[in-house]
């Protein structure tokens, strides 16, 4: 069953339980990326990954830096160059190359896990006080619209609970590790 259909489902299930009560159903939308990485301790986390990202970064640009001057000294250098001193470069910059792209890979997985540790216990917690905010504020959906494949193609600005869910999430979590 598509995500559409689910969603579609979920909604005339609600609207049919919800049919006794007074009043429209009451739905949010949040940006749930937003909410994660605009608490404190989201915030800290990001600055975390950014700050290795960015030491990694500069590893690699120097890296890259090298194999493009030697590339240069190659193209300069190769007509006029001995065949073995020339055989022998080129496969210096095929290795370096290599290596540096087997890295560059490394160290994506490594950006990948980290994110996913330091975010995957924050997500838990801010599922609990979505679900701790909605039940609170009577609303009977709640649609995270930085869901990748989402259906929601309009959200009043109204609707949006982010903010309300980062600023709760603060006051329960802080900055607790």
């Amino acid at each position: 069953m598509g995500r559409l259909s689910q969603v579609v489902l979920a909604i005339l299930a609600i609207r049919i339980v919800m049919q006794g009560q007074q009043g429209p159903v009451k739905t949010a939308v949040i940006n749930g990326h937003a909410a994660l990485v605009n608490t404190q301790q989201g915030k800290k986390a990001f600055d975390q990954l950014k700050a290795k990202v960015d030491s990694r970064k500069k590893e690699f640009e120097s890296r890259q830096n090298e194999l493009t001057t030697l590339e240069d000294q190659f193209s300069k250098s190769a007509p006029v160059m001995a065949e073995d001193k020339r055989e022998q470069l080129a496969g210096t910059i095929n290795d370096k190359k290599k290596r540096l792209q087997r890295d560059l890979q490394d160290a994506d997985e490594d950006t990948q896990r980290e994110q996913k540790e330091a975010f995957q216990p924050l997500e838990g917690r801010l599922n609990t006080i979505i679900n701790q905010y909605a039940a609170d504020n009577g609303y009977a959906i709640v649609i995270d619209v930085s869901v990748e494949g989402n259906q929601v193609r309009y959200a009043a600005p109204t609707v949006d609970i982010t903010r309300e869910v980062v600023a709760l999430y603060d006051k329960t979590y802080g900055n607790k590790p």
